[in-house]
C-alpha cells in the first residue's frame, strides 16, 4: 500500500494525510470491543458506592488507553511491521506467552462473551428459549458474520452498534438528571476510604483488553500501512477513547444518581445489568428498560465480534511469523485482506466458538478459572512494557520513537497494570 497504492479517495497512501473525520473507523471498532458489559457494571458499582467522586479516575483511564493504543498504532505505521513481529524480536519468551494466553484466554472468553450477549436477549424475549441456547446462537451468529465478511463490512456494523450504545448510554445519563456541580467536583483527584481498588479498576479496567493490541491490526486492515497515515491514526485513536469516556461517564452518572442516593446494590458481573434493567423499569417504565436492554446487547455483541475478528487476526499473524521463521510480517499483508480468509484466522474463530459452547453446559473447571485469571492479569503489563521497549529501541525509526510524554504515560500504565495484576491474582479463588 505504499507508493502508488490508492484508497477510495484516489490519493496516494504514502502522502501525509490531514486529520479528517471521514477516515475514522478502527478507533470506533476498538472502543466498541474494549467496553464490555462487565466494564459497565464495574463503573455502575463505583458510581453507586462513591457517587461522582471517582469521575477523575475514569477520565485518567481513558487517557491511559489513548497512550497505549497510539503506541500500538504508531509501531505498525512507523515500522511497517506488525506488533507480533515486534514482540518476536524481543525473544522467544514473547511467543510462548502469547500462545498460552490466546489459547486459554480464548477458550474461557468465548463462553463469557456468548453468555453476556445472551443475557439481554433472554430478558427481551422471555420464555423463548433457554439462556444457554441464546448464548450458542450469539456465538454462531458471530462466527458466521466474521467468517463471511472482511474488515470493511465489519467496521460498518460495529459503527452502527456503537451508535446504539451511544444513544442508549447518553439517554440514560440525561434521564437520571445528573448533578453537574457534583460531577465537576468529581474531577478533583480524591480517594475516599475503601475506594482504592475501585479507583484502580476504573483507570485500568474499562476498555483495557487484548483489543488494545489489536488496534494496530485494524489500522492496517483499514489500509493504513505507513507514516502518511500517522495524523489520521492519532485522531482516530482520540475519537475512540473520547467515545469510551462518554460511555463510562454516562454509566457513572447513572450509578451516582440512580443507585448511590437510594443505596441500591447491583450484582457483580454481567447480571448486574439485568438488575439495573429492573430498576429502570420501576423508575422510568418498560420502554426505558427495553431500550437499555438493547444497548446492553449492543455492548456485549460488539465485544464478541470484535474479539472474534481482532484476536483472530493476531493469531493469524503469529502463525505467519512462525512459518516465515525470522522474516518480518508487514502491515501490507494485513491490509491485503488475505489474512481474514486464511486457515489460521478461521481456525482460531472456530476455537473461540465451539469449545466454549461445550463450556457453557458445564461448570467452569476450577483450575481453568485460576489459569485464565492469572495469564489474563499479566497481559496488560506485558503490552505496556513491551511497547516501551520496542518504541525506545532501534527497531523503531528515530523520528517515531517515544518522547518524554509517551514514555511517562506508557511506563505509568505498565506500573498501574502490574499493581492491578497483583490485586487480581490475590482475589482469585485459590
Amino acid at each position: 500500500m505504499t507508493g502508488t497504492t490508492e484508497e477510495n479517495t484516489g490519493e496516494a497512501v504514502s502522502r501525509p494525510r490531514k486529520s479528517s473525520w471521514r477516515y475514522i473507523g478502527p478507533g470506533i471498532v476498538v472502543a466498541a470491543t474494549g467496553v464490555g458489559a462487565g466494564d459497565l457494571v464495574a463503573t455502575l458499582i463505583a458510581g453507586s458506592k462513591f457517587g461522582y467522586t471517582l469521575l477523575w479516575a475514569a477520565v485518567i483511564g481513558c487517557v491511559v488507553k489513548i497512550a497505549l493504543a497510539e503506541a500500538a498504532g504508531r509501531w505498525h505505521l512507523a515500522t511497517g511491521r506488525t506488533l507480533f513481529d515486534g514482540w518476536r524480536s524481543l525473544g522467544s519468551w514473547t511467543t510462548g506467552y502469547f500462545v498460552v494466553y490466546v489459547v486459554i484466554w480464548g477458550f474461557v472468553y468465548g463462553a463469557a462473551a456468548m453468555s453476556s450477549s445472551a443475557l439481554p436477549l433472554d430478558a427481551l424475549f422471555p420464555g423463548t428459549m433457554d439462556l444457554k441456547w441464546w448464548a450458542v446462537l450469539c456465538g454462531l451468529v458471530g462466527l458466521a458474520f466474521v467468517w463471511f465478511n472482511q474488515y470493511a463490512v465489519f467496521e460498518k456494523v460495529m459503527t452502527v452498534l456503537v451508535g446504539v450504545m451511544f444513544v442508549v448510554t447518553v439517554y440514560l445519563a440525561i434521564r437520571v438528571t445528573p448533578n453537574l456541580g457534583d460531577a465537576f467536583a468529581g474531577l478533583a483527584p480524591v480517594l475516599p476510604d475503601g475506594s482504592l481498588i475501585y479507583t484502580l479498576g476504573l483507570i485500568g479496567g474499562v476498555g483495557g483488553t487484548i483489543t488494545l493490541a489489536a488496534y494496530g491490526y485494524w489500522v492496517n486492515a483499514k489500509g493504513w500501512t505507513d507514516t502518511g497515515w500517522m495524523k489520521v491514526m492519532r485522531l482516530d485513536n482520540r475519537v475512540a477513547y473520547i467515545t469510551t469516556g462518554i460511555f463510562v461517564v454516562s454509566m457513572l452518572f447513572v450509578g451516582a444518581e440512580l443507585l448511590h442516593s437510594s443505596g441500591i446494590a447491583l450484582a457483580k458481573g454481567d447480571k448486574g445489568l439485568l438488575d439495573l434493567s429492573g430498576i429502570l423499569a420501576d423508575r422510568y417504565g418498560t420502554a426505558t428498560s427495553k431500550l437499555f436492554l438493547v444497548g446492553f446487547f449492543a455492548t456485549s455483541f460488539t465485544s464478541l465480534i470484535g474479539v472474534w475478528h481482532g484476536v483472530s487476526l493476531m493469531f493469524a499473524d503469529f502463525v505467519s511469523n512462525y512459518r516465515k521463521r525470522g522474516a518480518s510480517t508487514t502491515g501490507e499483508e494485513v491490509a491485503s485482506g488475505s489474512r481474514e480468509k486464511s486457515l489460521p484466522f478461521r481456525a482460531y474463530l472456530l476455537w473461540l466458538t465451539f469449545p466454549p459452547i461445550a463450556l457453557l453446559f458445564l461448570d467452569q473447571p476450577f483450575g481453568l478459572v485460576i489459569v485464565y485469571g492469572v495469564i489474563g492479569a499479566f497481559f496488560m503489563p506485558f503490552l505496556a512494557l513491551t511497547l516501551v521497549w520496542l518504541l525506545n529501541s532501534s527497531r523503531t525509526p528515530a523520528e517515531w520513537r517515544n518522547g518524554i510524554l509517551s514514555n511517562v504515560m506508557l511506563a505509568g500504565a505498565g506500573l498501574l497494570f502490574v499493581v492491578l495484576c497483583v490485586q487480581q491474582v490475590r482475589e482469585l479463588p485459590w
